[in-house]
């Protein structure tokens, strides 16, 4: 064999037992590898190891060592071996490492498998509920706390949150809703026309935005722009222990950081909803005027004698329900990172996708709530 000296291994008695001696160091690495696949096999389960003759000891050796005979019958052997304190420490590590790090074999597909996946992620959903309503009872003893205490107001905190959410957020929900009206007039207008009923595409456009299209457009825009800004802010500042820092100056911050966005959240969304709503119907009177002949008088006329306040207030109504969801849910992602580049991207994500389905599912129950209820 073409190993040095100083670092051999010797099968004796048939395979019965194995002689470790010399230096199993970094250096003799390559000559013992190639010599380990031929002997692993020809080594009975029982056989005794002498340690007796070995030398020197490092990682690299170990490592080989739990080639040749395996990270469990090695940790046997090391009972009655004769070694020094520092040999038996590293070889009980590295055996103990490689024992952990060996996954067993993987069968293939199983039913078992769909089961243990469909449990997961049921677990997951139910510790992502409990979660929110944990943090959201949270918000709201912070806020109870706060609400009589002036001195405790961050007004300037919640002002510039109120500019980021609403004020830079109106010209992309104004556009969008404009569209929105158009298509959705537009659409209603051809249906309505097999029937000779196109006049009715004003209380279409109308119903729509003043119930359901303003406050879940303005709400769907608002989880994609602020509910990641939360979560990625927030959780910048947990990876970079930042809210640790303030934990240790003696700073609450749920009343720091979550409280501000969460109430500019909640004054910046029904302002949206409102001007949404506003855009929508203009998108939708704009095509009226356009393509079926309906004035703007004979538009607002039809609006004003159709449609009753109630409408606007079931849609209005809505929103600080979803700002108050949305804020939360982004907070909440953001305390939720684990310290690194890596999950602050998982969680800002995370923060987008639950916000969505969260108004979608609200929405949902709001609107056969208010069926049921004849509003």
């Amino acid at each position: 064999m073409n190993i040095p000296d100083d670092a051999r291994f010797e099968l004796h008695d048939g395979g019965d037992a194995l002689c470790v001696s010399g230096a199993w160091t970094l250096s003799h690495y390559r000559a013992l590898l190639s010599q380990i696949a031929d002997l692993r096999g020809r080594i009975k389960p029982g056989a005794k190891i002498d340690f007796s003759a070995l030398t020197a000891l490092d990682t690299a050796g170990a490592h080989l060592l739990c080639e040749l005979v395996g990270a469990e019958r090695l940790k046997g052997a090391l009972a009655d071996a004769t070694l020094t304190p520092e040999q038996r420490m590293l070889l009980e590590t590295v055996a103990v490492t490689l024992a952990a790090s060996i996954e067993p074999p993987h069968k293939g597909y199983q039913f078992g498998d769909l089961l243990v996946h469909i449990g997961e992620a049921v677990s997951a959903f139910w510790g992502n509920i409990v979660g929110l309503l944990g943090f959201i009872g949270l918000t709201l003893e912070k806020l109870a706390h706060t609400v009589w205490r002036p001195r405790r107001w961050h007004v300037t905190a919640t002002i510039a949150q109120l500019e980021r959410i609403g004020f830079d957020a109106v010209p992309i929900v104004a556009l969008l809703t404009f569209l929105v009206g158009a298509v959705v007039a537009f659409l209603g207008a051809t249906v309505l026309e097999e029937f000779g009923a196109t006049i009715y595409t004003v209380d279409l456009v109308a119903y729509s935005f003043l119930r359901e299209f303003g406050v879940f457009l303005a709400a769907i825009l608002v989880a994609g722009r602020t509910s990641s800004a939360f979560a990625a802010q927030i959780g910048s500042m947990r990876a970079n222990e930042e809210i640790d820092a303030i934990r240790v100056l003696g700073i609450d911050p749920v009343e720091w950081l979550v409280l501000p966005r969460v109430l500019a959240m909640v004054l910046a969304l029904p302002i949206l909803t409102f001007i949404a709503i506003i855009c929508g119907i203009a998108g939708g009177m704009t095509v009226c005027a356009l393509n079926l002949e309906i004035s703007p008088g004979v538009f607002l006329s039809m609006f004003a004698s159709d449609i009753g306040p109630q409408h606007f207030f079931v849609g209005i109504g809505k929103a600080p329900v979803f700002a108050f969801l949305i804020a939360s849910i982004g907070c909440l992602e953001g305390f939720r990172v684990s310290g690194s580049a890596q999950s602050v991207g998982e969680h800002t994500t995370s923060a987008v996708v639950q916000s969505i389905f969260t108004v979608i599912v609200v929405d949902a129950i709001a609107a056969l709530f208010c069926m049921e209820m004849g509003w």
